[in-house]
């Protein structure tokens, strides 16, 4: 039997790197800006503990190009390095001298923890040479290699502290050599690390970003200034949440709720990641609630486990804690705007809304105290007046219809439109009946109204072109209208003609005179699940390729019928009966293409009435 380590070769490891250590070649400047960020961090600390003498300086570091020799140079005054160290540090592939420092002194802020990083750089370069001198009195230190096994390593002269690593681009990399490329590189990874970075004589970082600091210290002109820093063209954001943890996990950030008008303007993935002020991804999906993910702004947190290249979240306790806390925030937050300014809050919930209903259905926690600050958006109609129109909670919305909406099984009849103004004419028969009517029009509700039926205990949501007025809480017997059993199944036939991809029911009912003469409506369980099909919800195809279903319920009473029925001329009869049944489906919407070209031009044929003959006198 035989025990023993597994040695790793260099000649097998450096190919690796070269070509697979990092998925994108560019991250090589995060790594070296990061290690040359440790350098500065790692001196301030010695000097807080009187383990660094003499003048720190101003501590910075310098990105430079020289096209003509083709090299990159970084450039800092930190710790500096000795010829021990570079030999532990750097000739040891995976050491990493940042890990050894934080077990040392546990409190510093330090980026690096693989010991990878620096091996980032012969990706993109034929050679890479150090410069180093340390902060004490050893002498500096020259290391160079070619990207095989072979290193040298000697002291020189070199006069400042600090470390100067100067790559020889190779090249297939060509391109980092150009201003413009390391530019945008420096300002994505780099625009918040706490060391001072110039490049081409300029600095690109803010060393001292808003989440930093302390909140008490910070405006609302500091707030909004910052969130056009990271989004130069966003309008001004609805509010924000400062995180500030420290235990049991640390956490800083600021996520900024926005403006959205329409659901179309969703967007995700506007939250930066970040460890320590370094920039590393904009995919947040497991720290941030799905529901989160349409907010902005900035999350920090070096306890968030990375793999190598930082790119990729891992499986951690942290996690789930981090993300737990983030919904928590957010919920608290909302609900102290709600109760300390509801005004505000209601004047913001075009924008909230679509946060609030996501959360509602995704997390349950969130619902919890979701279901508090929810509101409901009353529609308005020709006789709202201005004081009467309003928000509604659920439990304000059940006390106001507790009376008149509630049906046969005890369950409260929340009404809903989705498009107040093609669906006015139903909103209308509902108000004046006494009937609240709220607005459900974006792309999130018809899933919302499917969840919280689920979700809260004996309600049932009702789109109020889902039925006539008379039956839209509870089915009633069929009243009586003004014709005879014979007219009434007369009327019956003639509207009972088939139209393309409709399934055509028809009722005639006594109504008021004064409703419209065709009432169409579509049973709110199928019409829901077509409305589901089309934003591509479970059985999509089946749902989306079944005939519509369609009630034409005939009022009986209205006075048109009274001359219809004693029409004479059977064509014309046919064409008017065909319009009062084309009328009511385009209040649904339900006229499309041919139909309703058809419609228009009987339309206009029925206005010009009979043509008389012309006479000429001759």
């Amino acid at each position: 039997m035989q025990k023993g380590q597994i040695r790793v070769q260099t000649e097998n490891i450096f190919p690796i790197i070269k070509k697979f250590l990092y998925s994108e070649h560019e991250i090589f400047l995060r790594e070296l800006i990061s290690n040359a960020t440790d350098a500065s961090q790692k001196l301030k600390t010695l000097a807080s503990i009187g383990e660094a003498k003499g003048e720190l300086g101003d501590l910075r570091i310098d990105v430079t190009i020289d096209a003509k020799e083709k090299t990159l140079t970084i450039s800092d005054n930190g710790v500096g390095m000795t010829a021990a160290e570079v030999d532990k540090y750097i000739n040891q592939v995976a050491f990493s001298g940042a890990e050894e420092f934080l077990d040392k002194y546990k409190d510093a802020n330090i980026i690096g923890h693989f010991g990878l990083g620096f091996y980032s750089a012969f990706m993109v370069s034929d050679k890479v040479e150090i410069y180093s001198k340390s902060y004490t009195e050893a002498n500096a230190v020259y290391w160079s290699c070619d990207g095989s096994p072979e290193f040298e390593l000697y002291e020189i002269d070199k006069a400042d502290r600090g470390t100067k690593i100067v790559l020889h681009i190779n090249e297939d990399s060509k391109e980092f050599l150009e201003a413009d490329r390391v530019r945008s590189i420096l300002e994505r990874f780099c625009r918040f690390l706490p060391v001072a970075i110039y490049f081409e004589d300029k600095q690109i970082n803010n060393t001292n970003p808003l989440w930093t600091r302390k909140p008490s210290e910070l405006t609302t002109e500091d707030y909004q200034n910052f969130y056009k820093e990271l989004y130069p063209y966003g309008e001004t954001p609805l509010f924000w949440i400062h995180l500030n943890v420290d235990y049991p996990f640390n956490l800083t950030g600021i996520l900024y709720f926005p403006k959205i008008k329409q659901s179309y303007e969703i967007q995700k993935d506007k939250i930066q990641l970040y460890s320590n002020q370094v920039f590393v991804t904009d995919e947040v999906k497991d720290i941030v609630p799905e529901f989160l993910m349409l907010l902005h702004g900035v999350i920090d947190s070096p306890d968030i486990p990375l793999n190598v290249s930082r790119s990729y979240l891992q499986g951690d306790p942290n996690v789930k804690k981090i993300n737990a806390h983030i919904t928590k925030k957010v919920a608290d937050k909302l609900d102290e705007i709600f109760r300390n300014n509801r005004k505000e809050f209601e004047e913001k919930w075009e924008s909230l809304g679509l946060f609030v209903k996501y959360g509602m259905m995704t997390d349950d926690k969130f619902l919890e105290k979701a279901n508090k600050f929810l509101v409901m958006e009353e529609a308005r109609n020709a006789t709202t007046k201005d004081e009467d129109y309003k928000f509604y909670t659920i439990d304000e919305y059940k006390a106001a219809t507790e009376a008149l909406q509630k049906n046969k099984e005890g369950k409260q009849v929340i009404l809903y439109t989705t498009d107040p103004v093609q669906q006015d004419a139903y909103v209308q028969a509902c108000a004046a009946k006494g009937y609240k009517v709220i607005k459900m029009e974006t792309l999130v509700d018809s899933a919302f109204i499917n969840n919280m039926e689920m979700k809260w205990e004996n309600v049932h949501f009702t789109r109020v072109d889902s039925d006539i007025v008379d039956n839209i809480i509870d089915k009633q017997e069929g009243s009586e209208s003004v014709l005879s059993k014979d007219e009434e199944e007369q009327l019956k036939k003639m509207f009972g003609t088939e139209m393309h991809n409709l399934h055509v029911t028809v009722d005639v009912k006594g109504l008021s005179p004064d409703t419209a003469p065709v009432i169409a409506t579509r049973p709110e369980f199928m019409r829901r699940m077509k409305d589901m099909a089309g934003l591509g919800g479970p059985m999509t195809s089946f749902y989306a390729t079944m005939p519509d279903e369609v009630t034409l319920t005939v009022n009986g009473n209205h006075p048109i019928y009274q001359s219809l029925l004693k029409e004479a001329d059977i064509d014309k009869q046919e064409k008017q009966v065909k319009n009062l049944a084309d009328l009511a489906l385009l209040s649904q919407g339900l006229l499309k293409g041919n139909d309703l070209t058809s419609f228009i031009n009987r339309s206009v044929e029925l206005m010009q009435g009979e043509k008389k003959p012309v006479i000429v006198e001759g």
